[in-house]
């Protein structure tokens, strides 16, 4: 039977799955991160989630914390899940087959997978074997937490987030061939944690040239993310950090594919724009998010375009440049959160177009 409800008890647990589900943020890519608890007479004896991509889901680390003494207790327990049980055997069995083998008789789902092979069937196996279903608990705030996975799967592409910082007059950099410093420390260890929570990163060729960036998060421990950046006519030096091979790197240019270590060199074509291009190649490789810091024209295309979710503008309020490179500019954004860091401010915004399709 299923059901929808609204109970405040419900949505205790549920909040417990998704602070659960969080902490795999960065780690489960290119699968959701999901967070299961198991509750027994108003007693929690149970929870998991999901930690690494290809290891254990939720739902099997949750039954598997369940001490000895409470065993007996899983059959007459309610399984809360911040996402749909998948049906389907992938790196590990179907979560559906774990919930029936130990006779679970009650499920609570916050929103269903949007996945293809799940999308409603693990919901409809857990139903068709006769387990009370209660779907809909906090469903947005679940749908929230895996924007990455949702817009992969409903837009075919990756959730894509633009960051640049900026001058209090609204300028990226003092000129072309001048780099400018404009956060301060703080935002730049906050950028490195916002990479390892991301699948890749992309910057544009100029900003290789003058920067000679490593991409990576050498100021906050996590993933580095795989490196993306465009190259035409292959002008970056072999020697500069982008291509030093230590970390996955895929290079967008007009000269060749080939493959060079870590290094993937990816022939643009005229089809289509660059920016089509780059969103199905990282799709077709299964990439779920990425972080644009950079720089201007590679900002605006994507803005242009409307192939973006989230951007994050850092502001020093104590700096003008006067002139120089202008910042990007959207009309389509909505502001939801504002953050101070001594002197830089961080805004926050969604793009009003991409959420509402």
């Amino acid at each position: 039977m299923l059901i929808f409800t609204f109970v405040n008890d419900h949505e205790t647990y549920m909040w417990r799955c998704l602070d659960l589900a969080k902490s795999g943020l960065g780690q489960v890519a290119s699968n959701p991160m999901v967070g299961a608890v198991l509750v027994y007479n108003g007693r929690i004896i149970g929870e998991g989630y999901h930690m690494k991509f290809g290891e254990a889901h939720a739902e099997v680390n949750c039954i598997d914390s369940v001490k000895k003494e409470d065993q007996n207790c899983i059959q007459e327990s309610t399984l809360y899940i911040s996402l749909e049980p998948c049906n389907h055997f992938g790196k590990t069995p179907p979560c559906t087959e774990l919930i029936l083998k130990h006779r679970i008789p009650r499920v609570v789902i916050a929103c269903k997978d949007p996945f293809e092979k799940v999308d409603g069937a693990g919901i409809t196996t857990l139903m068709d074997a006769g387990i009370d279903i209660t779907f809909g608990i906090l469903e947005r705030e679940a749908i929230d937490l895996n924007k990455r996975f949702f817009t992969f799967h409903k837009k075919r592409r990756p959730y894509i987030i633009l960051k640049w910082a900026q001058s209090k007059d609204k300028f990226i950099s003092a000129s072309n061939q001048l780099t400018t410093k404009i956060s301060n420390d703080i935002s730049d260890k906050l950028v490195h944690r916002w990479r390892s929570e991301e699948a890749a990163i992309m910057v544009g060729t100029n900003t290789v040239l003058a920067d000679n960036p490593k991409l990576s998060t050498r100021l906050w421990e996590g993933k580095n993310p795989v490196r993306v950046f465009i190259d035409k006519q292959l002008r970056i030096d072999p020697n500069m950090f982008v291509l030093d091979n230590s970390i996955s790197t895929i290079i967008f240019n007009e000269i060749e594919n080939k493959k060079v270590g870590l290094n993937t060199y990816l022939k643009l074509h005229e089809e289509a724009t660059v920016v089509e291009q780059i969103n199905k190649h990282l799709y077709d490789q299964g990439i779920t998010s990425m972080i644009v810091e950079g720089g201007r024209l590679l900002l605006q295309s994507f803005i242009d375009e409307g192939s973006w979710d989230e951007a994050r503008v850092i502001t020093n309020t104590s700096m003008l440049i006067n002139h120089g490179i202008a910042a990007p500019s959207f009309a389509e954004a909505l502001h939801f959160e504002k953050q101070l860091l001594r002197n830089d401010v961080i805004d926050y915004y969604l793009n009003n177009h991409s959420n509402s399709q």
